[in-house]
């Protein structure tokens, strides 16, 4: 997450300025074929006669190196890591039009991330994406990738910082609000009426009092013992962004972000709270499912189901950003 956080950072500061990320990095556009290199982790791999190799029980494409701490990198091919990636981060079943839309950020955000000066590029989880290697892949969504082959978004002379999510709730949020800096053109975040078919569309939780002092007790320590959590003043998208723990001795006022993930991601799917019972425990009523800034992942099935292209989806939720080809 860390890794992942700092990259948002970077790419917000050269988006904010005008910048491309390829200002900042230097991608590998000048091969044939593109690679990347993936940190997989420590443990053993062992290559297949006809090709690719095993790790963890799982076969990959491309081949592989060992680190001198132990650790196996991955050097694939960026069209076949697309092959993993793209029905990992969503469901192959769904249309084309959405898998071709994701594909195109999968690929640009690979190129805007990949910096020759590490030992690696990517790593393969949500803190990046999520490669589970040959086993992943499905025909759709190798099909929509196909098609899309080299294609990738741009936004003035760089790539576009790619962001998505699964559920956005119904409004995007914008970059500045969620994370901070500057605000990005097409990151300001857009209306939503395609994901309400998501089941995080709405959703309701009980937060568990005990484990939210427990996750602030430092906070929480010179106010005594948890009364009560309200959610601070939404912003544009209607997110919290600070959440006030009423106690004993006053309060204490916990950015929405660090309140997200210290009780838990899962447990709170997003700062898009519509209701919270401050008495008698902590009732949330909220929407959506992630942070909800760039590519609306239910939301784009909505619009690919009414008959929207790819082109459209992506220029929907990345307003005055182009596709182009590398």
């Amino acid at each position: 997450m860390i890794a992942r956080r700092a990259f948002i950072a970077a790419a917000l500061a050269a988006a904010a300025s005008g910048r491309g990320l390829a200002d900042q990095f230097d991608p590998a556009t000048t091969a044939s074929a593109q690679e990347l290199r993936v940190l997989l982790g420590p443990g053993e791999a062992s290559a297949l006669p006809g090709g690719g190799f095993v790790y963890g029980g799982r076969t990959y494409r491309g081949t592989f190196e060992r680190t001198p701490d132990g650790a196996i990198v991955n050097t694939v091919k960026l069209e076949e890591y697309l092959y993993s990636v793209v029905p990992r981060e969503m469901p192959p079943s769904w249309p084309r039009a959405a898998l071709a839309a994701q594909a195109i950020c999968a690929r640009t955000y690979v190129l805007a991330r990949s910096d020759p000066r590490r030992g690696y590029d990517l790593v393969p989880s949500e803190i990046d994406q999520v490669y589970g290697g040959m086993a992943s892949e499905s025909m759709a969504a190798r099909s929509a990738i196909d098609a899309t082959t080299g294609s990738v978004l741009r936004f003035a002379d760089g790539y576009a910082l790619i962001v998505y999510s699964s559920c956005c709730g119904g409004r995007t949020e914008a970059s500045c609000d969620a994370w901070g800096g500057a605000p990005i053109a097409y990151l300001s975040g857009v209306r939503c009426t395609t994901c309400t078919t998501s089941p995080y569309y709405r959703w309701t939780r009980d937060l568990d009092a005990g484990a939210v002092q427990r996750a602030f007790a430092s906070e929480l320590a010179p106010v005594g013992a948890l009364q009560a959590v309200l959610p601070g003043p939404p912003d544009a998208s209607g997110r919290a962004r600070t959440f006030e723990l009423r106690a004993q001795g006053g309060s204490v006022w916990i950015k929405g972000n660090t309140f997200r993930l210290r009780i838990g991601a899962r447990v709170l799917p997003s700062l898009l709270i519509f209701k919270m019972d401050a008495t008698g425990g902590i009732a949330v009523q909220g929407g959506g499912l992630g942070h909800g800034v760039g590519l609306c992942q239910w939301g784009a099935r909505g619009l690919a189901l009414q008959g929207a292209s790819y082109s459209d989806i992506l220029r929907f939720y990345f307003p005055g950003t182009e596709i182009d080809h590398d």
